[in-house]
């Protein structure tokens, strides 16, 4: 480096020490910048009834036999922690369900990572569902999705989502001793949302289940599920959500709503129910 450049730089950095001095000085206790910190919410729900892929989760009466009545309340709620910035989080969401005997409530653990890829948003990793009173129903998945957002046109995200467990929530009867899988049932959903007037966004989403060969072979089908509906954001987190949610298939996913009466010569009045029945579904929802 020229001799005239490195004494001008000398002189620069000589004048400058009585600023960096009072400047220490004046934040002597200030600590060196910090990593972001951890981001814990939670959130807190009462819906009419909780529907997951389009099945009813609360099915079973208290005299065994499926429920048909159209408003089968659920409480839930859980947490979400990320780690700062670093994309990686771990989470806990729970509800209160009835299609298991002796079981009351559905714990889901999950953990994952999000990341951004040009416009894209992705998110990867694993999430079991547990039944602590009836542990036929756990199921493990792995899971990726991938969403974009635009400004006029909305926000679509495709997730799909793929069982690495031994049963997909008992459907194989796995835990009886069937000798059958559940395992390798996948799940694509593809979810948009828009924001049609300030605080109501549109809502909508299509499913498609497809059960192992093993779950199939029971009689079970391949089903498609869809829910369409809208959000209303109140403010402080509080907001309320209304829609159809449902799936085909009904036929296929058939419960014993009553036996009916047998005089000897077979039931009379038996009916039957499709948790797979559309639903007008309305929740309440308090993020914290």
């Amino acid at each position: 480096m020229h001799r005239k450049t490195v004494r001008l730089l000398a002189a620069v950095a000589f004048a400058a020490l009585p600023m960096l001095a009072s400047a220490q000085t004046a934040d002597a206790s200030a600590a060196p910048a910090a990593a972001p910190a951890p981001n814990l919410t939670g959130n807190v729900s009462l819906t009419s009834d909780y529907k997951f892929r389009g099945q009813d989760q609360d099915v079973i009466g208290s005299n065994g036999f499926a429920k048909t009545r159209s408003v089968k309340p659920a409480v839930q709620g859980g947490f979400d922690y990320t780690f700062g910035d670093s994309g990686f989080y771990v989470g806990n969401w729970n509800s209160s369900v009835n299609w298991l005997n002796g079981n009351s409530i559905e714990t889901d653990l999950y953990g994952g990572y999000k990341m951004k890829a040009g416009v894209f948003d992705l998110d990867f990793g694993v999430l079991t569902y547990l039944y602590p009173g009836n542990t036929r129903g756990n199921t493990t998945e792995l899971y990726g999705s991938a969403g974009y957002t635009d400004e006029v046109i909305g926000s679509f995200t495709l997730k799909y989502s793929h069982t690495v467990s031994k049963d997909y929530f008992n459907y194989a009867g796995n835990k009886d001793g069937s000798g059958l899988s559940g395992r390798n049932t996948g799940y694509l959903n593809l979810a948009y949302s828009k924001e049609i007037m300030p605080k109501l966004t549109l809502k909508a989403a299509l499913g498609y289940t497809h059960m192992s060969a093993d779950i199939r072979s029971l009689g079970y089908k391949s089903y498609v599920d869809y829910n369409v509906g809208a959000s209303y954001d109140f403010g402080n987190g509080l907001s309320l959500a209304g829609s159809v949610q449902g799936a085909n298939q009904k036929n296929a996913y058939l419960l014993t709503a009553s036996p009916g009466v047998d005089f000897g010569f077979g039931p009379i009045g038996a009916t039957t129910y499709s948790p797979n029945k559309a639903r007008f579904i309305v929740t309440l929802t308090k993020t914290l």
